[in-house]
């Protein structure tokens, strides 16, 4: 028997009221979420539970009683949501969480709206809109006293994931600094979570700062997290860790001690049904096998990933893999479905406002396709343009190194091929050279191919054929041919 069992087991008590059943169902049910045990607590908070997305059934409850049902249901929607992929998860679990936000706050339980705009922001960051869940975050905090010890060490360690994620890597190493004393007096748990986002930091700051050492400590982090989880019983957030430190030795080249943590996060998901955390580790092994450049296979693996992603609206997650797809299919000569899902990836992460990932999906383009004529000069510049103002705040040192790289690329694009470039050819400097003419006549003219042709001296058809055989990537620059109509007459014999 469980302990969670065991505390169920007082629901037989027959001096308890509804509202203690009640309470006892939704404690018990946010430790399990908290462990990530998600199917264990929606078992807890029985008749409570009606689905994820679904309000709790209607009650007479007092109004304090009736927030912590909708806490806990809203916070088990977000997580449960995220697990199976559920399209509209997190904004069902929102609702959910608004509503108890809005409650407890006419009780004056302001520790219970701290917790709520926690989860809230959880939300927010699930779908990708960082900043959004950065103010969230800020502002449960404010409410907090000293005796919200554990509570505040959630939050800390929700914000710091942030800001790894827009790349503020100073700012995460700030808040953990300042929350250690708190996590040093917690439990397995807490000390777990604060050992691997510090590892998650150490490894970024290791790449800004080209310190082995930080990458060296960050390993011992990340191998002291999956201890703690391990005491804590906490398989989750344990693969969730060995994830983590794959993706570490990934970018340290130590390939093969990669994939051995990513089996063990593998089979920890697999054996949880967990499919959301299970694409992100196969996201990891595709970004691995294309550093092997084992394309083959992971194309077939990253595919898998992106349906899942797109099943469960997650558009931050979505975007990185559809990065990585478009790499894989760049590397396989699929020139012009890796450009459509490069930009496909760019909109994506813009849309959900997650622009660190919308700014690398740019940088990405850029770097697979911007050195040849596969991109136009002015549609290459402007997505320069994009990918910078995206990143403008970043201090990740991969990202402006790659920001200064495709500078380069597209100021050589921009000059021309000259006949000293390594790659100079006449007839390919030939080509270049009629690809931007057409581009500028076309642009001059409103796309009209007839006066583009006109514009440049030759015939109409001429001008399309050359637009439909050597300039394919020019083609959507054309306003769409008017259909000619048949004649109704008939011709004499």
């Amino acid at each position: 028997m469980t302990l969670a069992d065991e505390r169920l087991k007082a629901l037989d008590k027959p001096s308890l009221t509804e509202s203690d059943r009640v309470l006892i169902r939704c404690r018990v049910a946010a430790d399990l979420i908290h462990k990530g045990q998600y199917e264990a607590a929606r078992e807890a908070l029985g008749e409570l539970w009606s689905g994820i997305g679904q309000r709790p059934p209607a009650s007479n409850l007092p109004l304090a009683v009736d927030a912590e049902v909708l806490l806990q249901c809203g916070t088990l929607t977000g997580w449960l949501g995220s697990v199976r992929n559920v399209s509209g998860a997190q904004e069902q679990a929102k609702d959910m969480l608004s509503e108890a936000e809005r409650k407890f706050r006419t009780q004056g339980m302001l520790s219970k709206v701290s917790e709520a705009q926690y989860e809230f922001g959880i939300c927010y960051w699930r779908l990708g809109a960082h900043d959004e869940a950065r103010v969230t975050m800020q502002e449960a905090l404010k409410l907090l006293t000293d005796a919200d010890i554990e509570l505040k060490a959630k939050i800390l360690i929700r914000r710091t994931l942030v800001e790894v994620w827009d790349n503020r890597y100073y700012e995460a190493l700030s808040i953990l600094k300042e929350a250690e004393p708190v996590f040093k007096s917690g439990n397995d748990a807490l000390k777990g979570r604060w050992h691997g986002q510090m590892a998650l930091v150490l490894i970024r700051l290791a790449l800004v700062e080209g310190n082995t050492e930080y990458a060296d400590r960050a390993i011992i982090e990340f191998e002291a997290a999956i201890f703690h989880y391990e005491q804590a019983g906490h398989e989750r957030y344990c693969a969730l860790n060995l994830n983590n430190l794959a993706m570490t030795l990934y970018k340290l080249g130590r390939y093969r001690e990669a994939h051995e943590h990513l089996d063990r996060a593998q089979f920890i998901f697999t054996r949880l049904r967990d499919a959301g955390n299970l694409a992100q580790v196969d996201e990891t092994r595709a970004r691995v096998l294309v550093a092997e450049k084992k394309y083959r296979e992971a194309d077939r693996i990253i595919a898998g990933v992106i349906k899942t992603f797109e099943a469960g609206g997650e558009s931050a997650l979505l975007a990185d893999a559809l990065s990585v797809q478009g790499v894989v299919w760049a590397r396989l000569g699929g020139f012009d479905g890796s450009i459509n899902v490069l930009k496909r990836a760019i909109d994506v992460a813009q849309q959900s406002g997650a622009l660190t990932q919308a700014g690398q999906a740019a940088l990405t383009l850029i770097e697979e396709h911007g050195a040849t004529w596969r991109l136009a000069e002015s549609e290459l510049a402007k997505v320069y343009q994009r990918a910078n103002e995206f990143l403008k705040d970043t201090q990740d040192a991969e990202d402006i190194k790659r920001l200064r790289a495709c500078a380069l690329t597209v100021i050589k694009r921009l000059w021309g091929m000259q006949i000293h470039d390594p790659n100079f050819s006449f007839y390919g400097a030939i080509h270049e050279l009629e690809a931007r003419l057409i581009e500028q006549a076309l642009e001059l003219e409103g796309g009209s191919v007839t006066r583009a042709a006109k514009r440049l001296g030759m015939k109409r058809q001429t001008f399309a054929q050359m637009l439909t055989m050597r300039h394919k990537h020019l083609f959507d620059k054309r306003t769409p041919p008017e259909r000619r109509l048949k004649s109704i007459v008939k011709k004499d014999a």
